[in-house]
């Protein structure tokens, strides 16, 4: 499975709305300097690289402001002044509830899925693609394979035994990407997102190749509270620790610079995480249960909530590092705000539910926060975290590295025989309703799920490729100590 690769040019014009509108709210005219950001980006007579003509440019970037504001798409109305937009987000008083928003305006209108013979097919005299479909759905009429699409179920078989190649599968990206069936067309042919079965796994926004889905920004939201005077403490995903050219010390103090009034690593709240998880998965296995699965994916468990209930007697209950983080620091912290800094979206929705966390920042937005203000994290100086994690937590941020953290508190004759499921698709979810069904899993007594390929390091909101993410977080792994260090103390 592939790993999350963003679209380059996408993130990078994103990253530029988000820097001009934090750099707008620091001005002195915040209202008139977004209104007049797609007219900045794309000023007359400059030249239009996208689209049919500088109008759909500019519609385009108004709103991916709109988004960039915090605000859905969908429920603006076109009349709407940016200015406007932007004085109703200093007002907020708690984010919008869904993560996700859909820019019409970008969207490609694709058409729509489907088994198709192009002008390859020869009408061969073996007809393999007849033979191979068992719904009588493709016939050769004319010399040419033709498809009756209220009959084809898009099975492929045709399309593999051709020998002309001359059978394709046309896909929508964020159709195909989805593994829960949460985005489609509606009756108007326009896009959708049903919220209902979204679970924030963010696999539409890398796919669509117009970035027409877009993530809404708590990114005012923050920002405003800093600027409030308010006690603002930054919690770090692991992941994070490989995007930027940086120690994580000196990534600390760059966040500092930035307004932030302390820094936690999120890979404290893990080793909690570890101890509980691994406790819970010898308790379970003495009881006869056949398999558990972890619970750090905030994607997995809207999944589960959503489509698998039927797996949550499976589920660990042991909650997510985030959680636990959040909540000692809301406990030695009394009235401060919490930012979760996070690699993917579902962790917005998961903040959503926990009181204890009150905004989510990801990693893209980050980057265009430092952007904005001019902050180069490889000059700064170091500022060291006063809270210990060990190496087994900091490795949550790949594949694996869950289970394995687990392992390591076990006691060798309990050791626990992992199975990782390293990206939720369509096959993967059939793998965890068998498991479900049946009461238990061949392949391994612990589930490991994560719905990033590659883990949170994969996440579609990192800014860094993967392999010198990689290189750079196992360095940061290795200089930490082992779990029963940290936890014994």
């Amino acid at each position: 499975m592939a790993i999350n690769t963003p679209n380059k040019q996408t993130s990078h014009i994103k990253r530029e709305i988000l820097a001009r509108i934090i750099r707008a709210y620091y001005g002195d005219n915040f209202k008139e300097d977004v209104r007049k950001i797609p007219y900045d980006m794309r000023p007359k007579g400059s030249e239009v690289p996208y689209r049919c003509c500088i109008h759909k440019e500019r519609a385009i970037l108004r709103d991916r402001v709109i988004a960039g504001l915090g605000f859905d798409i969908e429920e603006v109305d076109d009349s709407q002044l940016l200015s406007d937009l932007a004085e109703k987000a200093t007002e907020r008083t708690a984010p919008e509830p869904h993560p996700l928003t859909l820019l019409q305006t970008a969207c490609n209108e694709c058409v729509p899925a489907r088994i198709h013979v192009t002008d390859l097919c020869q009408g061969c005299v073996a007809r393999p693609c007849e033979s191979a479909c068992r719904f009588g759905a493709i016939k050769v009429e004319n010399g040419k394979s033709r498809i009756d699409q209220s009959k084809c179920k898009s099975c492929g078989l045709c399309a593999q035994v051709c020998p002309f190649q001359a059978i394709t599968k046309i896909i929508v990206p964020c159709e195909n990407a989805c593994p829960v069936g949460a985005i489609a067309k509606d009756e108007d042919g326009l896009t959708k997102i049903d919220h209902e079965k979204c679970i924030s796994c963010g696999k539409c926004v890398n796919a669509c190749p117009f970035g027409a889905v877009h993530k809404k920004s708590q990114l005012i939201d923050i920002i405003k509270n800093i600027k409030a005077g308010k006690k603002v403490i930054a919690l770090l995903a692991p992941a994070i620790m490989g995007q930027l050219p940086c120690t994580p010390a000196q990534l600390k103090q760059a966040i500092m610079e930035i307004g932030f009034s302390d820094v936690v690593e999120v890979a404290v709240g893990a080793d909690i995480t570890s101890k509980n998880e691994s406790a819970e998965f010898e308790e379970r296995m003495e009881q006869g249960q056949e398999f558990m699965t972890t619970s750090c994916c905030a994607a997995y468990n809207e999944l589960v909530e959503k489509h698998i209930p039927e797996i949550k007697p499976f589920r660990s209950t042991t909650k997510t590092p985030a959680y636990y983080t959040a909540e000692f620091v809301k406990k030695e912290n009394p009235g401060c705000i919490s930012v979760f800094f996070s690699p993917c979206v579902a962790k917005r929705r998961e903040a959503m539910q926990n009181p204890n966390i009150d905004y989510v920042l990801n990693f893209e937005e980050l980057g265009a926060w430092f952007v904005a203000l001019g902050v180069q994290v490889s000059e700064c100086e170091e500022s060291e975290f006063t809270k210990e994690s060990s190496s087994e937590a900091r490795n949550y941020a790949v594949t694996g590295g869950v289970a394995a953290a687990v392992n390591a508190l076990l006691p060798e004759q309990k050791q626990a025989k992992p199975y990782v499921i390293n990206g939720l698709d369509k096959s993967s979810i059939r793998d965890l309703k068998k498991f479900a069904k049946n009461g238990k899993c061949e392949l391994g007594n612990l589930i490991e799920v994560m719905s990033c390929p590659g883990g949170c390091l994969g996440g579609g909101n990192t800014i860094n490729s993967y392999r010198p993410a990689l290189k750079q977080l196992t360095k940061y792994v290795e200089q930490g100590k082992k779990s029963e260090e940290i936890i014994s103390k």
